[in-house]
Order: structure tokens, then C-alpha cells, then sequence
């Protein structure tokens, strides 16, 4: 494993894959609780990531990670902290209606279509608005994406069509997160954000 400050001094673009597990993405470098192939440096981000200074992140990419984290809020916040001003957040997370979702004790939290809202300064293209008093640190949403998928091929194919379909337009997304979501799960939600300082 390398020493965060030798990392932090070979990379004047610094992009971290943050839970990066075995399939850390290229490019990126890898933290991860467990010392597993691929990961960088190890670190309980349940901690926060005090390892990294402030403004010190150009891309910050975490996929199928913060459903298993408890203190949310507080790792938000410190994403938010270690992002330059003008750096990048890509997220993916499990849908709420994903049925796979349930199946992994390990999970704390879900996410649906709104969940990054409550981190943003209100401006949204979105019909429901929410309450954006909880915290004191701000989140711009530049992309928010609803992911069908399936494991058997077939029901890929089918599901990529609707993925297309219920990206139509923000409209769209609405309408299947009211009324669809019972009958036709969701398999992820993809959101890119930006930290407003």
C-alpha cells in the first residue's frame, strides 16, 4: 500500500475512487476499508477523509458505496471539503426499488431520484421540490440518471430501452418514481455533482 502523502505529491490531478474494492477505475486511485487487489490506500471513510486536504480532489467516483455508510451527512460534507471548487462528484447508488437492494445486510441506506436534492442549493429542473435547510454545505446537480438493468439478457436489452425512455426528460423520471416503481424496479441512480464554495 502507498503513503497518502506520496500519493498526494505524484498527482497534481488528483482523482480518487473512493470504496474502489477490486474494480477500481482506471486512472483513479484507489481507497478502500479492505486491503484488497487494486486498492491504493486503506481507510474507514465511515471516519471521514481527513487524510485528504481540503480542495485537494479533482474527481471523486464512488459506485455501489454509500448505501453501506451510516453517517451519510457527515460524509457529504467531508466530500464536499476535500473537492476543488470547480471538482467533480459521480455517483452511483442502488434505486430504492432495486430488489437486489434488500438482499445485502451490509446496506444502510437507499436513494431514489431526489436524494442528492437535499444537498443542493434548491435549484433543480425537477417538479417536487425539497427541504434544503438540513446542512450547511452545498451540492450543484449537473446529472441525475435512472439505470434499468438485468442480469439475464433478454431483460437487459429490454430494460435498456427503458432506461432511454424514462430519461426522456425529468418529467419522465418523475412519473416512473410515482407510479412505477412497484411494478418495474429500478436498478441504479446516477448522479454527477459539483460543490458550490
Amino acid at each position: 500500500m502507498k503513503n497518502i502523502q506520496e500519493i498526494l505529491a505524484s498527482n497534481p490531478i488528483l482523482k480518487i475512487d473512493l470504496g474502489c474494492g477490486q474494480n477500481k477505475k482506471e486512472g483513479f486511485i484507489g481507497i478502500d476499508s479492505l486491503p484488497l487487489e487494486g486498492v491504493d490506500f486503506i481507510a474507514n471513510i465511515e471516519e471521514g477523509l481527513s487524510f485528504l486536504p481540503d480542495n485537494s480532489v479533482d474527481e471523486l467516483y464512488s459506485s455501489h458505496v454509500l448505501e453501506h455508510i451510516e453517517n451519510f451527512e457527515f460524509l457529504m460534507k467531508e466530500i464536499h471539503r476535500v473537492l476543488k471548487p470547480n471538482g467533480t462528484k459521480y455517483i452511483i447508488v442502488p434505486h430504492f426499488s432495486n430488489p437486489y437492494y434488500y438482499s445485502d445486510y451490509t446496506h444502510r441506506r437507499f436513494f431514489g431520484l431526489y436524494s442528492m436534492d437535499y444537498f443542493s442549493n434548491g435549484a433543480n429542473k425537477m417538479g417536487r421540490k425539497v427541504p434544503v435547510f438540513y446542512n450547511d454545505f452545498k451540492f450543484e446537480i449537473k446529472f441525475r440518471k435512472l439505470r434499468f438493468t438485468s442480469a439475464f439478457y433478454f431483460r437487459n436489452k429490454l430494460k435498456a430501452l427503458i432506461t432511454r425512455i424514462v430519461n426522456i426528460s425529468p418529467f419522465f423520471q418523475e412519473l416512473y418514481e410515482e407510479f412505477f416503481t412497484g411494478f418495474l424496479g429500478c436498478a441504479e441512480v446516477h448522479f454527477i455533482v459539483k460543490p458550490i464554495k
